[in-house]
């Protein structure tokens, strides 16, 4: 990250209002069928997208990774799309952004800004407007994950549990339950969301269901010898997205870490305080969008500052870090894991533990 990328990060963060106005205006008055097209809440809509937009390059610049809002275009052009907004109409509104960032930032800072969002609209054709299902047939356990999906989706829980339980009272590790069925019906369900066929309340009644079931599978989880190595696990301040890293801790708990699983949100201070009450071998730390890639570096900034942290490594995650594989060095970290059995596997390594088991 340069000083430039940084300050031209804060001017967009304390512009945006106006930015976004600007934008927006500049949009319907040079294109006016734009509210034909989109009816009386399409300037309200647009407003709203514009601040989305401006967030998420605040977040490449400062850690000058034009991948990250690229591929936050690719996720809004899918999501836009299934809400009937043309990808013509996306292109010329991150134009227009383009065009403000030059005429409103100072010298250097519009056209680096501009580069950004020129660089993902040139990348826009090869984008999808669809995204394929997660639920692949021949996949292991593949009638039992699109059981449970199609549970879910129909909002009957009980069943839903009762075919995960029954599975392991048949002999299913709960290791290949999380990776094989949780994890691809979770997908499936945010696949659901992203394309406008179900609502926020369906996709949070899903996720709770999954988180419901399970805790009913931690007396086999917690049933292992333990090592002596500690792991605490968390999703930073502002990421309410929790499920991801819930399971992660799981799986360390399941190769027998001592694990302390702090959920969605924590702050700063309360994460430093637990890895250092508890010491903490490893602390796993998710993102589960690019926005919050800043402040999981501001974290990583803080623990490396505080002397009792010292031997501590710092473990990434998140679809921000599946998409960019090095971005986890560029913001101080040790490692990163793609999945909850990666993250274990690069925890013993960085840990020097014995393998999973």
């Amino acid at each position: 990250m340069t000083s430039l990328n940084q300050q031209v990060s804060d001017a967009l963060h304390h512009q945006r209002a106006e930015l976004a106005a600007r934008l927006v205006e500049r949009e319907f008055t040079q294109h006016p069928e734009l509210g034909q097209r989109y009816g009386p809440l399409g300037r309200e809509k647009s407003l709203q997208d514009a601040h989305y937009h401006l967030s998420f390059l605040a977040q490449a610049l400062a850690l000058d990774s034009q991948g990250l809002f690229t591929d936050y275009v690719a996720w809004a052009k899918v999501m836009l799309a299934q809400r009937r907004v043309l990808a013509t109409d996306l292109a010329f509104h991150l134009g227009c952004l383009a065009e403000v960032l030059e005429e409103n930032l100072p010298a250097e800072s519009g056209p680096l800004a501009a580069g950004f969002v020129r660089a993902a609209v040139d990348a826009m054709p090869a984008m999808p407007e669809n995204l394929p299902t997660f639920l692949h047939e021949g996949e292991p356990l593949s009638p039992l994950a699109h059981q449970y999906f199609e549970a879910l989706h129909r909002g009957d829980r009980r069943l839903a549990s009762r075919l995960v339980l029954d599975a392991v009272a048949g002999g299913t590790p709960v290791r290949d339950i999380y990776l094989h069925v949780f994890e691809p019906a979770q997908h499936e369900i945010g696949r659901l969301w992203q394309t406008n066929r179900i609502s926020v309340a369906e996709e949070h009644y899903c996720t709770a269901a999954t988180q419901l079931v399970m805790s009913q599978l931690y007396r086999q989880i917690f049933a292992v010898e333990k090592k002596s190595a500690t792991v605490v696990a968390t999703c930073v301040a502002g990421d309410i997205h929790e499920l991801g890293v819930r399971m992660v801790a799981d799986f360390f708990e399941m190769d027998g870490w001592n694990t302390f699983y702090l959920g969605a949100s924590t702050p700063h201070t309360s994460v430093i305080s637990t890895v250092i009450e508890r010491r903490a071998a490893v602390l796993a730390i998710s993102a589960t969008i690019a926005y919050h890639v800043d402040a999981v570096r501001e974290l990583i900034q803080a623990v490396r500052q505080q002397p009792a942290c010292a031997g501590v490594k710092i473990l990434t995650g998140g679809f921000p870090f599946t998409r960019n594989p090095d971005l986890w060095r560029q913001i101080g970290a040790d490692g990163s894991a793609a999945n909850a059995q990666a993250a274990v596997n690069e925890g013993n390594r960085l840990a020097g533990q014995g393998g999973a088991r």
